[in-house]
Parts: C-alpha cells; structure tokens; sequence
C-alpha cells in the first residue's frame, strides 16, 4: 500500500515525542551499528566532548555511503537525517525511516517545508545532521560547501559541529557495492557559533556566507587529521 502526500506529512517524526517502539527500534539499530563499526572498521574517534548537550547541526564530510552510520554512531542521543523523498513512498520503509531519524526531502530544488522541518528538529532539541557538501564527494580537498547548515545555525542559534572522516572512502568507495575492512578515524571538532540574528530575525546573507567559509575551513583541517590517523 502506498503512502498518500498526508500520510507522509504525519509519518515525518515531528512529534517532540516518538512513539516508544520507535525510539526503542532506533536505540537497538543504532547499538548495532555501533558495534559493528567498532570491530569492522575498528573506528576510533577523537573530539566526542565536543558534542554540545543541547541542539546542533552535525556537518561532516561525506565521502562514502558508511558515513551515515559512523556519524550516528558517535551519540546514543537521537541524529535526524534527511532523505530522498522517493524512499518514503511505501507505508512499512516510511516507519523504518522514521524510526531512524530520517525524514523526506525533495531533491534538485530548494525545499522550503525541509527548511522547516530542520528548524522544528533543531528547536525541539535535537541534533541535525548535514552532509554540507551535498553528495559523496572524492578525493583529498572539501569541496565547495551548501549553505544549509550554515543558515540553519544562524536562524536557530545552534551551533555547527564540524566532523572529518578517515578512512570511509577506502571501506566504500563510491560506485561500490562491498564494505572493506579498514582502518576508520573520525575526528569531531570544536563547535562553530553563528553570529546573533538582527532585528528581523532572519540570518544575513553576509553571516551565512561567513559561517560556512568557517566551516569550509575547519572541515579540511579536521578531514587531513582524520585521514592521517586512519591511514589514509
């Protein structure tokens, strides 16, 4: 049975609360990766005091399929992720999706109730995650970055945690369908602060652009460092 657009809008997960099933489902799934990283990829992390106890917008680097579990793997705190719209359209893998943290987007336009969504997650007090360079990506050097994370900092006052990974783009290299046994290193940095909005409430265009050449930047500090201790 397929999902109608209303059914999609209420299966989102933005209730401040989720129904107890789907935190407990969330809870195990994310122990399981956990672990699994944890012997497979022998992930270590460096940085995990960095992670604010409040709100914020996780931005890493995203060079591989295996970062979504790697990054959900650094809190036992529920991550909220974006997805492709298209996989919300049956009714049992919208649950699953949800129960995970996951919630729709559309792709190739700007998703102004996206927008909305994250601004709802982030003031309800839990951490987004954003990949700022959009799709997987290749190679040594961050690549020119979306100023999502960067806005919705600014509007909300969260902060961003930039995040380096070492090591995924060797473990799942793009266009791969097999997961390799290596060495993954993942560095959490110190948490990038917007500056107040004005008067209006909106976040200037000025500050936006600012913040995420800020973040451009420490994303490639902390990548080299990831990428150096795994090995890389």
């Amino acid at each position: 049975m397929t999902a109608t657009a209303s059914d999609k809008a209420g299966a989102a997960g933005f209730d401040p609360v989720f129904p107890r099933l789907q935190l407990l489902f969330y809870r195990f799934a994310r122990n399981v990766l956990a672990g699994f990283c944890r012997l497979y990829w022998r992930q270590t992390t460096d940085g995990k005091e960095n992670l604010p106890d409040g709100p914020f917008v996780l931005a890493p680097v995203h060079r591989s399929n295996i970062d979504t579990p790697v990054v959900c793997s650094l809190t036992r705190r529920r991550m909220r992720f974006m997805g492709k719209e298209t996989v919300w359209k049956y009714r049992f893998p919208a649950w699953i999706l949800n129960s995970l943290g996951g919630f729709p987007v559309h792709r190739g336009y700007v998703d102004r109730e996206a927008l909305r969504r994250c601004v709802t997650v982030l003031k309800g007090g839990e951490p987004l995650v954003l990949f700022p360079e959009g799709t997987r990506q290749a190679g040594p050097l961050i690549q020119p970055l979306f100023e999502g994370a960067a806005y919705l900092a600014t509007r909300t006052g969260v902060p961003i945690v930039p995040v380096g990974i070492g090591g995924s783009a060797r473990a799942m290299p793009k266009g791969s369908k097999m997961l390799r046994p290596v060495k993954v290193h993942v560095v959490v940095g110190e948490p990038l602060h917007a500056d107040a909005v004005g008067p209006s409430g909106r976040a200037s265009r000025k500050a936006v652009h600012q913040l995420t050449e800020r973040l451009c930047d420490e994303l490639q500090r902390l990548f080299d460092e990831a990428q150096a201790k795994a090995g890389a």
